[in-house]
């Protein structure tokens, strides 16, 4: 498949999936046969800014080799799984199911058929994140700030699973192991779910996490560091921008130095879907694969739990 023209298509046309609509529709190499939405009004506002066609079903996406699924979460079982059953390669948004159950489905499914099972965890595709994981090493203290002001978007489920899960999926990619000890609190403010979460991880190999995520904040902070033995990396992911410092040896002692990190700015999503394309090429990519998805989505769960509990 590494030479052919990929037809790719987008189940739901929301807020992400108009995006990917945007993106798919204009990438070299892809023959993009059209979106659908269960919205009507919806879907005829995004085909028609974009000029592509409006699937008459999310089974007629079944025709594509790569499909986006960026329905609500509570679909993501029933839509991901059918289109599997067509042979399509997928690539579901984060998070990537709702239960662990439904997410082992989802991958035995794939795995069985050898096709290409993603999650949209976008957050990694950010070229300050991808910057300063390719150089921190032997990270011992991992610290992440996602705050937003309140809107009504993705209130389907709580902030654990609409923003904690990006930096618990990039936590899980520094530390390469699952989570020894969770401690989390939250709080429901403006929702009848949890609004605001702090979570306290440990791991097997000494690192340390400490998350906090809000969506009922005054201002927009996305901020993740990284403390090594020797190094420190401070990203902000909206600024896509690293700062960096480190110990510097000398005939006189020890310093500590700034460290100047170059990121190439680019779009995640743009990322993101490149990687998903390539994997579905059979090219090695660093797409985030169903079983990342999961492990993600059971951190998530924990933490849901351990705040519930109290």
């Amino acid at each position: 498949m590494n030479d052919t023209i990929l037809k790719a298509a987008v189940v739901g046309t929301g807020h992400l999936g108009r995006h990917h609509t945007r993106i798919l529709s204009r990438m070299p190499g892809i023959d993009f046969i059209g979106a659908y939405d269960a919205n009507a009004e919806q879907l005829e506002v995004i085909t028609s800014e974009y000029g592509v066609a409006a699937l008459p079903s999310a089974e007629a996406a079944g025709e594509a080799d790569a499909v986006v699924v960026a329905t609500p979460t509570v679909n993501h079982r029933a839509t991901a799984g059918m289109l599997l059953e067509h042979g399509c390669n997928v690539m579901v948004e984060k998070p990537i199911t709702a239960t662990l159950e439904e997410a082992a489905e989802l991958i035995a499914m794939a795995s069985a058929r050898d096709l290409v099972l993603a999650v949209g965890h976008v957050e990694f595709h950010n070229p300050a994140v991808q910057a300063a994981l390719a150089l921190a090493k032997g990270v011992r203290y991992l610290e992440t700030q996602r705050l937003s002001p309140f809107t009504a978007r993705s209130i389907d489920v709580d902030v654990i699973l609409d923003l904690m899960i990006h930096d618990l999926q990039i936590m899980l990619a520094v530390a390469g192991e699952a989570p020894s000890e969770i401690r989390a609190v939250g709080v429901p403010v403006l929702t009848d779910k949890v609004d605001q979460c702090h979570a306290w991880i440990e791991f097997p190999s000494g690192l340390v996490a400490n998350l906090t995520a809000s969506r009922v904040s005054s201002e927009r902070i996305r901020k993740l560091r990284l403390f090594g033995g020797e190094a420190y990396f401070s990203v902000d992911y909206a600024e896509q921008s690293v700062n960096s410092a480190s110990l510097v040896r000398t005939a006189n002692g020890v310093e500590i130095a700034p460290r100047v990190i170059e990121v190439v700015k680019d779009e995640p999503l743009k990322a993101e879907l490149a990687a998903f394309v390539a994997a579905c090429r059979g090219q090695g990519s660093p797409h985030v694969d169903g079983t990342t998805g999961a492990a993600a989505l059971e951190a998530a769960i924990e933490i849901r739990q351990q705040v519930e509990s109290r």
